[in-house]
């Protein structure tokens, strides 16, 4: 290939590769909110617990929270391209081994729950009703759910969750995300810690999101299905509660930074 035509390809790739890192920063910011809520809330200043629509919410609600919608709705949409990307051209070179497959697979589930959650932004930054408008959708959902095919979905969709966890945690305890990022050696001694406890507290979070769906298909209770701000309750509630939940907390905003330091060092290949 020609130089000329190599710089033309580069040229080419750069708005994806920008789109990309905006992707990165859309989900930091998420957890940075979520994160700081809920410290907010183990500080007695305020705050809550809440998951990523709450915090899409409570970003709406701030000065200039249009303008950050805006910019958040097309960070998702740059994330959820670059996710598939990974997930159909194999952009992080998995192969097509049983374990390249799986996670690949993993990545376009993830860009179909961000594509959700772009969706819901969108609807957001309409103002458009986020709750009540689909009601009829939710209630034909509830009952699907209450029906033996509905919690058998219900317990596999908590079994890939728990799965996500795990490996959120074995990723942060192994460190695997250092092979796709290209961090300074000056600044590896506080980059590759934080980047750790972040996947860590999210691993967390997701194990425990992922057994409250596995435990809702066992009590056949489709009414019951708890989430992330669920799951910092529970620890709340739990002996020590105040203090797990303050690290859970200080974790996800570590995962936070985490991602704008992916934004900053992570290999995007086209």
């Amino acid at each position: 290939m020609a130089f000329d035509d190599v710089m033309d390809e580069a040229v080419a790739r750069k708005p994806f590769k920008i789109l990309a890192r905006m992707g990165y920063c859309a989900r930091g910011l998420i957890y940075l909110v979520i994160g700081a809520l809920a410290v907010a809330s183990v500080m007695g200043e305020g705050g809550g617990t809440t998951d990523t629509r709450g915090a899409l919410t409570e970003i709406m609600r701030q000065p200039l929270g249009n303008t950050l919608m805006l910019a958040l709705i097309v960070g998702l949409v740059g994330y959820v391209a670059w996710r598939l990307t990974q997930a159909l051209f194999d952009a992080d070179r998995h192969g097509f081994t049983a374990k390249g497959l799986a996670i690949r697979a993993g990545l376009l589930i993830s860009a179909i729950t961000h594509a959700v959650l772009a969706y819901w932004a969108g609807k957001l930054f309409l103002h458009l009703r986020t709750s009540s408008g689909g009601g009829a959708a939710q209630g034909q959902g509830q009952a699907f759910l209450a029906t033996d095919t509905g919690q058998l979905v219900l317990a596999l969709v908590g079994v890939f969750v728990v799965v996500v966890g795990l490996a959120h945690l074995f990723k942060g305890f192994t460190a695997r995300f250092d092979r796709y990022m290209e961090i300074p050696e000056d600044h590896r001694i506080w980059i590759k810690p934080l980047c750790r406890f972040g996947l860590v507290a999210r691993g967390v979070v997701w194990c425990m999101v992922g057994w409250f769906l596995i435990d809702s298909a066992r009590r056949a209770n489709s009414s019951d299905i708890k989430g992330m701000g669920e799951a910092m309750d529970t620890l709340r509630n739990s002996p020590y509660g105040e203090w797990l939940l303050g690290i859970v907390a200080a974790g996800l905003i570590a995962f936070g930074l985490y991602n704008f330091l992916e934004a900053a060092f992570r290999r995007i290949r086209v």
